[in-house]
């Protein structure tokens, strides 16, 4: 077995997502548009380039070591992998996608059970045959090569099982979601022979960890700021953080400095706040990983 470590890179939507992450977790990945096996800035990696979909069963075959690929397409090819890894990004929005059911808006059919006896259209075929028949509902599955949504507004399907991260291509094609079926994100699988192989182990954990600081850190920011000491504890009673906030005496003076981690999305509340209460000079800045 070679000692390089074979990933997969997801082919479509995901790719720029997945490059990018791994640019801000120290691996510079080069993809060529008429290459499948992209450069990479580690010696002790190979990747190549292939769609989500089929990514579980080159890892599971040991074609690949590991590679990205989504928890759906996993559960859909019934893969027997390693998860390393739960890596919540897309390309969209860092929240989990759904697979869900769905309706003309105008339809009559308001549970799975309204379905028995009509045809479903899907790109997930074996998972969403699983689903209806583990709940006795006999349903006519058709795979959908894509435009999925518009199968119901033609006629051609009853109803959708489809995947929605922000519900609006549902709702434009004057759809209803009646039920959910799964949440997925991506996930980082491995083989099981190379996660009992040291070496490949040892590498595949340092890519799951810098990956999931990567992303712990888009969502953070630092925050460094000067504060009198006589408004110390108010200050600092105010600051969420990940752990107590680093601070040091300012040389000859009656200020501390006082730096901390925090939740991006509660900056734009907390720094006029922290103004009002004596802080002083505050510079925020971005944060390449928390790990």
């Amino acid at each position: 077995m070679s000692q390089k470590l074979k990933i997969g890179i997801p082919k479509g939507s995901l790719q720029e997502a997945t490059i990018g992450l791994f640019r801000r977790s120290g691996w510079n990945i080069n993809v060529n548009s008429r290459s499948y096996f992209p450069e990479i800035n580690d010696e002790q990696i190979e990747c190549a380039i292939c769609r989500a979909q089929e990514m579980s069963r080159y890892v599971e075959n040991e074609t690949l070591d590991a590679g990205l690929t989504g928890k759906d397409w996993i559960a859909e090819n019934d893969s027997d992998v390693h998860v390393v890894a739960d890596l919540v990004y897309s390309k969209v929005s860092a929240r989990p996608a759904r697979w869900v059911v769905a309706v003309p808006y105008d339809s009559g059919i308001t549970r799975l059970e309204d379905l028995a006896g009509k045809k479903i259209a899907t790109e997930l075929v074996a998972f969403t045959r699983r689903y209806f028949a583990e709940r006795g509902i006999e349903v006519t599955i058709e795979f959908s090569w894509g435009a999925t949504e518009a199968k119901v507004v033609s006629g051609l399907a009853d109803a959708i099982v489809e995947v929605t991260e922000t519900e609006s291509t549902i709702k434009a094609h004057g759809l209803r979601i009646i039920h959910e079926m799964m949440k997925t994100n991506t996930q980082l699988i491995a083989n099981h022979r190379a996660w009992e192989a040291p070496e490949k182990r040892k590498k595949i954990e340092q890519i799951a960890l810098l990956l999931k600081g990567a992303l712990r850190g888009e969502k953070m920011v630092g925050l460094k700021m000067n504060v009198p000491q006589d408004r110390m504890e108010q200050v600092v009673g105010m600051l969420p953080s990940l752990k107590s906030p680093t601070v040091a005496p300012l040389y000859r003076s009656t200020y501390y400095s006082v730096e901390i981690m925090v939740d991006r999305e509660i900056v734009r509340d907390l720094i006029p706040r922290l103004l009002a209460n004596g802080a002083e000079g505050i510079i925020e800045y971005p944060l390449n990983k928390v790990v």
